[in-house]
């Protein structure tokens, strides 16, 4: 059986979504009604993408730009906040009680990436837009692991 999945506007104008029980018998639920907020786990998991996308970019272009810019620490930290954005959104998801100490931490790891994406930013879209997605994704994981 399939669970009815519904989505409401929450007070806040915020899209929330719950799920009706779904009855196995007359004494037992697959799972209780419970509303979550999808917009910070949305954030990490653009962010994430963000972040493969400039990784990928940055090792395929090689010397093709001929600027000499080392590369290297921005797609390891571009690697390190996809993962990172990633188990944070999923540990959100899932209403997880380890949620709010991993959305401290991708918020620190996020502002590191945004960093050193910024230092390349006037010359790589990518990078431009990977800090972008990164200073977002930081705000809301500190406002969300203070508030959590």
């Amino acid at each position: 059986m399939k669970p009815d999945h519904n989505y409401v506007k929450t007070l806040s104008g915020k899209r929330s979504y719950f799920v009706r029980p779904t009855v196995v018998d007359k004494m037992t639920t697959i799972m209780e009604t419970m509303q979550h907020n999808h917009s910070h786990t949305d954030t990490c998991f653009s962010c994430a993408e963000a972040c493969e996308r400039c990784a990928t970019a940055c090792l395929e272009m090689g010397d093709k730009d001929g600027k000499g810019h080392d590369m290297t620490t921005c797609i390891k930290l571009c690697r390190d906040c996809a993962d990172i954005c990633t188990l944070c959104g999923r540990l959100d998801a899932r209403g997880s009680e380890f949620s709010r100490d991993f959305m401290a931490l991708c918020a620190e790891v996020c502002e590191a990436c945004a960093e050193e994406c910024e230092k390349h930013a006037d010359h790589f879209a990518h990078c431009k837009a990977c800090a972008e997605a990164c200073r977002k994704c930081a705000e809301e994981c500190r406002s969300m692991s203070a508030n959590a």
